[in-house]
């Protein structure tokens, strides 16, 4: 099973792809890819949103997911970050619905707590436990590329 976690921002958005599979008859998770795109403030919001879009669809074509996890923006004090971050994960959902690969969103609590068995984990102890459950050698940057990762392990864990 393969899953491609995403963080959704307009200036960056993060992606994480993680694969499960069983070793000494113990369920595991691996990291295949991560990292962000990014788009430029110069440029128009629907020039950044395709980007994004184009972005989401080679990376869906290259690790072939069987599932999508987005965060889910719960609230946000800030309105004009929250339009941004619904765009931009419009165009990540739009892709998976056009490639016919079943999504699922998780707001950051529920993410927090798949992954560090407490909702209020400080950004630091989220990405300690990615690195740990990943049997990575450090800490993947950029943050959006480790919060995607995060998302990716929360449904692993809520949907297998």
């Amino acid at each position: 099973m393969t899953i491609l976690g995403v963080d959704p921002g307009t200036a960056t958005t993060g992606y994480g792809v993680i694969k499960n599979f069983t070793y000494k008859k113990r369920k595991c998770l691996k990291a295949v890819d991560y990292g962000c795109i990014k788009t430029q403030p110069s440029l128009s919001d629907g020039k950044r949103l395709e980007i994004i879009y184009k972005n989401i669809v080679k990376i869906i074509k290259k690790h072939k997911p069987n599932k999508i996890a987005v965060e889910n923006l719960f609230f946000c004090k800030n309105i004009k970050t929250a339009t941004t971050v619904g765009q931009a994960k419009g165009v990540i959902l739009l892709a998976a619905n056009r490639m016919k690969i079943p999504y699922f969103e998780y707001t950051p609590l529920q993410v927090k707590q798949a992954v560090t068995s407490y909702g209020r984990a400080e950004k630091l102890q989220i990405q300690k436990m990615v690195k740990a459950i990943l049997n990575l050698k450090e800490i993947p940057k950029p943050d959006d590329a480790a919060d995607a990762l995060a998302i990716a392990i929360c449904c692993a864990h809520t949907t297998l």
